[in-house]
């Protein structure tokens, strides 16, 4: 079978000085912020049960029916400034039944509007799956927290409820690593993320290593933060974590983008080797810290009941729905909730959106970061 082959034009250049993702884009260009992303949860169906996974509680064997594409596309239509759409699950691409009635759909209107895509994906399913959608997608989005099909198998099924043999989880870890290769010599844009936990936090330059020979355009990297279906992790600490981060950087290729995500350290910190790893960040070729878009300019979409959540994995209740309400008015509704107005800070001077929920209660429950000032 041949490499996917890109049959559309891609949305403008995306790329380390352009990451459509960030909120902070959207709030230097209208002083506030604004809806540019939906994030839309397409299935609660998964082939893995990883211990790490935010939704885990969420996934079943067999699913009820989602709404109407329709319905969403029209939401999606009412959006002023969207920019960014993002498909996650659960595995978005186990039925293939969805796959063409979904997300085929959906990635042809984001390429229509000019809006940039995502996919969620394990990437370990069938690559003709794959290749069906990547000819209209922007960024294959993977998780890899491994250094081999033993962490594969004891990461990946930590929670499936039975015994998985070694010989399926090895030969599905192949698949993955086939995959993101073929998909990368395509010309698909696949990033990897990583994240920063108990298990991984002293192997991360050899989980590096095998991103690059996957072929993978960007390396993403994101602390563990214990939630919902993955409460009960255990925690690192802030000093474990810098650490993570500073060997990381040190063995890094530094031809590859290196995208940082939710990190708890600021440059409001009184703690001086917070600020010393955000200098070295802010120094580093091709490495970028992005603001959590979570809340600041996205919103998630349960497409199997149109709830409207902050994230597909916050504790925060849903505030709304699309058969009723217009997301950009829902959005509006979130912004003036007490917790948003909690984390609602920006320090232009550190191009700085401040924590997102989890970090902030984990890690700076009583603090006012609206009275904080950078030391730069």
């Amino acid at each position: 079978m041949q490499n996917a082959v890109r049959l559309t034009e891609p949305t403008p250049i995306y790329s380390s000085s352009n990451d459509h993702w960030d909120p902070i884009i959207s709030l230097r260009e209208h002083g506030r912020h604004v809806l540019t992303s939906v994030e839309m949860t397409m299935s609660n169906l998964c082939n893995m049960r990883c211990e790490h996974c935010a939704v885990g509680d969420t996934l079943v064997m067999s699913e009820p029916a989602k709404l109407p594409l329709d319905q969403m596309l029209r939401r999606l239509d009412e959006v002023e400034h969207l920019k960014t759409i993002s498909i996650t699950g659960g595995e978005p691409t186990f039925s293939s039944r969805t796959v063409k009635e979904y997300i085929i759909p959906l990635l042809k209107y984001a390429r229509s509007r000019g809006l940039s895509s995502q996919i969620n994906s394990n990437i370990t399913l069938d690559y003709s799956r794959y290749e069906e959608i990547a000819p209209y997608l922007d960024v294959m989005h993977i998780s890899f927290n491994y250094t081999n099909s033993d962490d594969f198998h004891e990461i990946g099924f930590a929670k499936s409820g039975h015994p998985v043999p070694k010989e399926t989880a090895a030969r599905m870890y192949e698949r993955m690593i086939d995959n993101a290769r073929r998909l990368s010599d395509g010309g698909l844009f696949v990033s990897a993320e990583s994240m920063i936990n108990y298990r991984t936090y002293n192997k991360m330059p050899e989980i590096h290593k095998l991103i690059l020979e996957m072929g993978c355009k960007r390396h993403e990297v994101h602390p563990m933060y214990p939630s919902a279906f993955a409460a009960d992790l255990p925690v690192i600490t802030p000093a474990q974590m810098r650490d993570a981060v500073n060997d990381l950087l040190d063995s890094r290729d530094p031809s590859v983008w290196m995208l940082f995500g939710t990190l708890p350290f600021y440059y409001c910190n009184e703690d001086a080797e917070d600020r010393k790893l955000l200098q070295r960040l802010a120094s580093e070729r091709l490495v970028t810290v992005r603001n959590d878009p979570d809340g600041r300019n996205r919103l998630n979409v349960n497409l199997f009941t149109g709830d409207v959540f902050v994230t597909d994995f916050s504790d925060v209740p849903a505030f709304g729905n699309i058969g009723t309400d217009k997301l950009d008015e829902l959005f509006g509704r979130w912004l003036a909730h007490p917790l948003a107005r909690s984390v609602d800070c920006h320090c232009p001077a550190a191009a700085c959106c401040g924590p997102n929920l989890l970090v902030k209660d984990m890690y700076y429950r009583d603090v006012d970061f609206g009275t904080r000032q950078a030391m730069l």
